[in-house]
């Protein structure tokens, strides 16, 4: 079987290389063009394009695929099937038309729950207790197509959007080379009409937390955004970022800073309190609060600013 592959992220890059060291035949990959990164805003290749090039397959990098002239690359490839993965890109019908089997994407939720563009984030925002990842044959609508795998994971209370995406990712992976080896075998399962929900891409101005907010959702969103985008807060005029939070009890005017030692930052939220754990200035390292307050103290009675 011929496997054209279209992916960006690292979450793609572990099922290429996994349908790879298959021995599946990859005569085409797609990814997004090359973009600037890092402090020098350098040009930096996709993980699937490094992974591309370090076995000498040709990359095809369109801006985006409404000019049919932007087919022609995968029309010439001939692939039996394409899989798409964590791509970025919408695929027209002329696109999903092409290969010979169709196009098959690994979405990282149990569809249909989490639709969309940021599945593992909101799912762990969410407080689900467990996600997944589907095998599904790619139509038109977004992630509406019918189910060809599926198969569960735990969300453990700890759990952030890095662990949770590496194991999609490894499962994921695991998923598409099976489904690759049975294709012919595969029963296509219509999604069902109930429980559909939609993952809204992440917005920069989800990450400034908004303590009058319950602790509980306050805690799940920044296990939600670690690594990216993270969430943050300005308290006396100080920008942090706050990658680890515990729910306790109690209370107190939302935003204040009611205890501030070696055991955590304690705020109250409008529901309950959170003892941040770790803290990071701007340009500095991520530090457990201990250490933080030795170079940054915050005295108790500081206040967060809450957003408009």
């Amino acid at each position: 079987m011929r496997v054209a592959f279209a992916g960006t992220s690292e979450f793609a890059r572990t099922a290429l290389e996994a349908i790879l060291a298959a021995g599946f035949e990859v005569p085409l990959v797609l990814s997004q063009p090359d973009r600037p990164a890092g402090r020098g805003q350098k040009l930096q290749a996709s993980p699937v394009k490094e992974t591309a090039l370090a076995h000498a397959i040709p990359v095809h990098q369109p801006e985006r695929l409404k000019d049919p002239a932007t087919h022609e690359p995968l029309r010439a490839a001939g692939p039996d099937v394409l899989v798409v993965a964590a791509y970025g890109l919408i695929l027209p019908q002329a696109v999903l038309d092409l290969p010979r089997l169709g196009c098959v994407n690994i979405h990282a939720s149990l569809l249909p729950r989490w639709r969309g563009a940021a599945p593992i984030q909101r799912a762990i925002e969410a407080g689900d207790r467990e996600t997944g990842v589907t095998l599904m044959r790619m139509e038109a609508g977004l992630d509406t197509g019918p189910m060809l795998l599926q198969e569960s994971i735990p969300i453990a209370p700890t759990d952030n959007a890095a662990r949770v995406h590496d194991q999609l990712a490894s499962l994921g992976a695991r998923m598409v080379v099976d489904g690759l080896r049975r294709f012919d075998r595969l029963l296509a399962v219509p999604q069902p009409d109930a429980g559909v929900s939609y993952a809204t891409k992440i917005d920069k101005s989800e990450a400034t937390l908004d303590f009058r907010h319950p602790a509980i959702e306050l805690a799940r969103r920044i296990l939600a955004f670690d690594p990216h985008p993270g969430c943050s807060g300005v308290v006396d005029g100080i920008p942090l970022k706050l990658w680890q939070a515990r729910v306790e009890s109690g209370e107190g005017a939302p935003g204040t800073v009611l205890a501030a030692d070696a055991a955590g930052l304690v705020v109250a939220c409008g529901d309950g309190l959170l003892r941040l754990l770790e803290l990071q200035k701007a340009g500095g390292r991520r530090l457990l609060v201990r250490d933080f307050l030795s170079g940054t103290p915050i005295a108790q009675g500081s206040r967060f600013a809450l957003p408009d």
